[in-house]
């Protein structure tokens, strides 16, 4: 699955997550999740991983040519 910024975007949206909750989840740095997020491009390797902990937390991407997104497919009680 290729990752968007608008993707991530999304699925942070849905979880209420900043991008230094995502950077805490993902051991990734801040910096790099964010250039991703205004555009520049990310590692597959680095992308699987943000697309692990969104699954972590049932959240479900979507991105191909017609759409992208996040959907939250579960929640899990805190």
């Amino acid at each position: 699955m290729q990752l968007s910024p608008e993707a991530c975007r999304a699925a942070r949206g849905l979880l209420g997550w900043s991008l230094q909750d995502l950077a805490k989840a993902t051991e990734l740095s801040f910096e790099t999740l964010s250039r991703f997020e205004n555009g520049r491009p990310m590692r597959g390797s680095t992308a699987a991983r943000v697309i692990a902990a969104f699954e972590a937390v049932g959240v479900d991407l979507v991105s191909d040519p017609d759409r992208t997104g996040a959907m939250l497919t579960y929640a899990r009680r805190r």
